[in-house]
């Protein structure tokens, strides 16, 4: 009888020792990954609609126009076509560059300075400017960053990138509300359509340097076509960009889910021709017109550049 309750004894310390020993084996054995699986849902709201920090719009919840999901789908055609039109228009204007050359004075810098804008002018400028050249940036991140960046990025980085990029957005949106008022206001007067501007247009502007067009300096007052319609551009589509921006950065003034889409493909719209202009805008000031940056930097222009580029300006200027 001993025997045995000895024995059942040396059992159960066994049994008892045997899994005190295999439990810490089984949690240290590794186990497989489960492959993650992506499910798409099907909703009523894109992906590229609302901010990362509102994912849900406080809209009416009420039928959705499928006109504007299809419009807004996919979302990388969006994207494509953001980047396409900006970094797009800069491919083309250097390769122009490559082959025109740029424009030159004809006649050189005379050193004769004439006042062109006023100081206020000047500052407002670069209060608008800088602040589209932000929104500009920051609009590229938010609209093609997810199919250019986060796949090159992890997701902590992307996260970081995209809350920084949406906050400078909204921040940026105000100086450029600012600028946009005032320069439209105070230069809409001087942007008109003249008699000349068909001419203008005829010739290129005169920066063609071959051909029938080398060596032509239209006509021109105090602003030429080529200016009037980037300065209309920036209005019309200036105002769609603030009036959709504020319903997505307020959604409160969006009262349907329609409303929400239609800002967003207003945005969108306004964003591609924009920021194409601008790169065309900047492009002409800085690279392709010899002496234009300087009138936006000290508010004076050469007596030479005014008398190639704004030679009606330039005679109403002597005459007072």
């Amino acid at each position: 009888m001993k025997r045995l309750i000895a024995l059942f004894q040396l059992v159960l310390v066994s049994a008892f020792a045997s899994q005190a020993v295999a439990a810490p084996k089984a949690e240290l054995q590794p186990q497989q990954w489960q492959p993650i699986q992506e499910i798409s849902i099907q909703g009523d709201i894109p992906e590229l609609r609302g901010m990362p920090m509102q994912p849900e719009l406080p809209v009416v919840n009420t039928a959705v126009n499928q006109g504007y999901l299809e419009t807004l789908s996919p979302a990388s055609y969006w994207a494509d076509l953001l980047i396409y039109s900006f970094f797009g228009m800069i491919v083309l204007l250097a390769a122009f560059v490559v082959i025109n050359g740029k424009s030159k004075l004809t006649d050189g810098f005379s050193g004769n300075k004439i006042d062109r804008w006023s100081g206020m002018d000047v500052f407002v400028h670069w209060v608008g400017g800088i602040a589209c050249l932000f929104l500009i940036g920051t609009g590229l991140v938010i609209g093609a960053g997810r199919f250019l960046l986060e796949p090159n990025m992890g997701a902590s980085h992307w996260v970081g990138v995209i809350n920084t990029s949406v906050s400078l957005h909204d921040m940026m949106a105000f100086p450029f509300i600012l600028g946009w008022a005032v320069m439209v206001l105070k230069w809409a007067p001087k942007q008109m359509p003249e008699a000349c501007d068909l001419g203008w247009f005829k010739a290129a502007g005169g920066y063609l340097n071959f051909g029938p067009f080398k060596g032509k300096h239209p006509d021109a007052g105090f602003a030429n076509a080529g200016e009037k319609l980037w300065f209309w551009c920036f209005a019309i589509f200036g105002l769609v960009m603030i009036g959709s921006g504020l319903v997505m950065m307020f959604p409160s003034l969006a009262e349907t889910k329609d409303g929400a889409n239609l800002a967003l493909i207003l945005h969108l719209i306004g964003a591609v021709v924009l920021g194409a202009f601008a790169v065309v805008h900047i492009f002409m000031a800085t690279i392709m017109s010899e002496g234009g940056m300087e009138c936006m930097v000290s508010g004076k222009c050469d007596e030479n550049w005014a008398k190639q580029h704004h030679n009606l300006w330039l005679k109403q200027v002597r005459k007072s």
